[in-house]
């Protein structure tokens, strides 16, 4: 274990705000999910929810090293994003109108993720490089799901 004197507080941030950033992701794919009846959209979605579940793990043990406790996402930011996506996909739930809304959760956990790097300028190698790793990840799954908006 990681002394937690020898840890910049912009480490800490930046680590629990991809910790939160990959929570509420792992929430929206489920939620989703449960909607979606096309099997290659059901396969996109299962194949990013268990990255990012992996690299939950991953900060989750990051931040444990260091005697930290993981964060949860904004109460509020959640249950707007689940009531949001609930009306919308009770409305249409077809394989686009999913894929907007994935597609969306992206855009703006990498528009996130980038405002946290960049405020936590004193964050060491490897939580900015986790924060990138996650922003790449969700660069992949906007690409992927192009072809089905």
């Amino acid at each position: 274990m990681v002394k937690r004197e020898d840890v910049s507080q912009d480490t800490v941030e930046l680590l629990k705000e991809c910790d939160a950033g990959c929570k509420m992701a792992i929430d929206s794919m489920e939620q989703i999910s449960k909607y979606v009846s096309d099997d290659k959209l059901k396969t996109i979605i299962q194949k990013y929810n268990g990255a990012h579940i992996k690299m939950e793990e991953d900060i989750h043990r990051m931040l444990n090293n260091i005697g930290e406790e993981d964060k949860e996402p904004n109460p509020i930011a959640k249950a707007s994003s689940w009531i949001q996506s609930e009306v919308k996909m009770m409305m249409n739930c077809d394989a686009k109108q999913a894929a907007h809304l994935l597609t969306d959760g992206c855009n703006m956990g990498i528009k996130s993720l980038c405002e946290y790097k960049n405020a936590y300028k004193a964050a060491d190698e490897k939580s900015v490089a986790m924060c990138e790793k996650l922003c790449d990840l969700e660069t992949k799954m906007t690409y992927d799901l192009q072809p089905f908006l």
